[in-house]
């Protein structure tokens, strides 16, 4: 509230009613400051405090998408500058271009005067000028009718009508186009099932959580065979990454969740233009115990690329499967001794240094000349680390870790 204090109001009603404005707009100010303190104090507490009060990534967004929610809404309610005071110059937004597959919707606003309104001259065209604004059609149900003709034969009675199309549900009202809505929603978007029950409702339409479950299950069993298709594709490929993740897993009778594993297997040449299409997949295990890779992998032949989990050693004993360790785990290690001041450990980052170099610039290349350049450029590294004199290096990380490592690079 900007006052302009050479030209104040003479009527004491008007400068009561002024003060009790600046009265509540200071206690509005107070909140809104006590509010923001509280705010800086969570950060601090997930930034210094202990691990266990630290909060998770996705809780410090919510306090960051409030605070700038905030500040926007203070800069919308700022009153404009009083006449005769200049005003600050406001910086150009730095926002990327909208993208040019989104359609586009012409709004022509034509000139209000057919003359010109200071001396009633005729108007003649000058140009224009254009800009741009993002729109949202909100989404929409609609009923797909299906109507099947019927035609008879006078001659023999024979009635012909062309079949039903299949349902993912038997019986069901739902097309797939609407089950993958909900599919993504609940996957993709963490959407619970309740909250989509409640999403249509406000739509004017009741479908139950329990029927949204049966659409989830009934596209469940037609998702498999697709499932075991990317399985068997990725299983096929040369190399194959593998990792797992924690997952939480609702424990039902206990009002808690317990922690499950989700393995990760992956296809993807496209950093050296293999031919192979790139693929993931995803299979869930309640733990991380070795027998869940070797049951996933069973009947992999090749190079595997993982982590130092001693699990997958086994994957390794019978000849069939190469491990190939993962240089940016070996690193770690050395990176955590080299701040420690050990000259071994620097050197071995040095070493590590160079082959990320010769990896970016083959990146992108061929094979036959990546399989060239390394041979001929790089394989001379790995040798030098395994020399006697990074013995020290090699206890430090371990002799299996180091050969999967070395294997990797070759």
């Amino acid at each position: 509230m900007r006052i302009t204090l050479d030209n104040l109001p003479t009527d004491v009603s008007v400068l009561h009613q002024l003060v009790r404005d600046m009265a509540g707009a200071l206690d509005e100010s107070e909140i809104e400051a006590e509010r923001l303190r509280l705010i800086i104090r969570q950060f601090q507490r997930a930034s210094f405090g202990r691990r266990s009060e630290q909060l998770d990534p996705d809780q410090m967004a919510f306090g960051l998408e409030d605070l700038e929610a905030d500040l926007a809404r203070a800069e919308t309610r700022k009153p404009p500058p009083a006449s005769g005071e200049p005003s600050k110059p406001k910086k150009a937004p730095h926002r990327s271009p909208l993208p040019p597959h989104l359609p586009r919707v012409e709004e022509v606003l034509p000139v209000p005067h057919d003359a010109c309104p200071s001396c009633g001259g005729a108007l003649t065209d000058a140009g224009s000028t254009s800009s741009e604004m993002l729109d949202w059609i909100p989404a929409q149900l609609r009923v797909v009718r299906v109507t099947r003709p019927k035609c008879a034969c006078r001659a023999c009675g024979t009635l012909l009508q062309a079949p039903a199309p299949e349902r993912v549900l038997a019986g069901g009202l739902a097309t797939p186009g609407l089950i993958a809505h909900v599919l993504v929603s609940r996957y993709a978007d963490h959407l619970p099932l309740y909250r989509q029950s409640q999403i249509f409702e406000r739509h004017g339409l009741a479908i139950s959580r329990s029927t949204l479950s049966d659409w989830v299950g009934a596209a469940c069993w037609w998702l498999e065979a697709l499932h075991d298709r990317v399985v068997a594709h990725i299983m096929a490929g040369e190399r194959v990454f593998a990792d797992d993740t924690t997952l939480p897993v609702l424990d039902p009778g206990r009002g808690k969740t317990k922690t499950g594993r989700l393995w990760a297997y992956t296809w993807d040449d496209r950093s050296w233009n293999g031919p192979g299409r790139p693929a993931v997949v995803f299979v869930y295990a309640p733990d991380r115990t070795a027998a869940r890779p070797a049951e996933h992998l069973r009947g992999f032949r090749g190079i595997l690329q993982v982590d130092g989990y001693a699990g997958f050693e086994k994957l390794a004993a019978d000849g069939t499967i190469t491990l190939a360790a993962c240089w940016s785990h070996a690193r770690r290690k050395f990176y955590e001794l080299h701040k420690a001041g050990s000259p071994v450990a620097s050197e071995a980052l040095a070493r590590i240094a160079a082959l990320y170099k010769i990896e970016a610039d083959i990146r992108g290349q061929p094979g036959v000349v990546q399989s060239r350049v390394t041979r001929n450029a790089g394989l001379a590294l790995p040798e030098r680390m395994m020399a006697p004199s990074c013995f020290q290096v090699r206890c430090v990380y371990g002799s299996r870790c180091w050969r999967s490592s070395t294997a990797a690079w070759e």
